[in-house]
């Protein structure tokens, strides 16, 4: 299985700050349309086709693979995303909470398993390190507090 987490200040010195309703509208964005918070080209298709209260479910092309998710979101705080179909199965979820002194905080954690692969074997360790790595998560964190304020800068937000 992999195992990943990554936390980061949603306020760090020199940016300009967000609320905790701040970071959430951008994190349920986010969700609606993953295409305006990653790198140009990685996410060509992302579209809700079912949604309720509590939760919806889209259909996205990401990296050039189709998948399923259902997200479930638990307001100001938590978004699950759960992988219904897709090379992946299990959850991500993408948290705000308040650290020890009080200061906003974005974390991300996953259990994923690869669908039809040996637990623990080579591609999933492979996800691992690519999970853990410069250009995983916590650069994923980042790129959305910066897109959101960059929708509250524009007042798309």
């Amino acid at each position: 299985m992999i195992y990943s987490t990554a936390t980061v200040p949603v306020n760090p010195d020199g940016e300009a700050p967000l609320t905790r309703t701040q970071a959430w509208a951008g994190l349920v964005l986010k969700a609606r349309d993953a295409r305006q918070f990653l790198p140009p080209g990685l996410c060509s298709r992302c579209d809700v086709v079912e949604e309720s209260a509590t939760h919806l479910v889209r259909e996205a092309t990401l990296g050039g693979v189709d998948l399923r998710e259902i997200i479930a979101f638990e307001p100001g705080a938590k978004v699950t995303f759960f992988q219904a179909t897709g090379p992946r199965e299990g959850a991500i979820v993408n948290e705000l909470f308040e650290d020890e002194e009080g200061a906003l905080q974005l974390r991300f954690y996953c259990y994923l398993g690869l669908r039809g692969k040996e637990p623990g074997g080579p591609e999933e360790q492979a996800e691992q390190a690519q999970f853990d790595g410069s250009k995983g998560y916590k650069a994923a964190l980042l790129s959305t507090l910066k897109r959101t304020r960059e929708l509250l800068a524009e007042g798309a937000l």
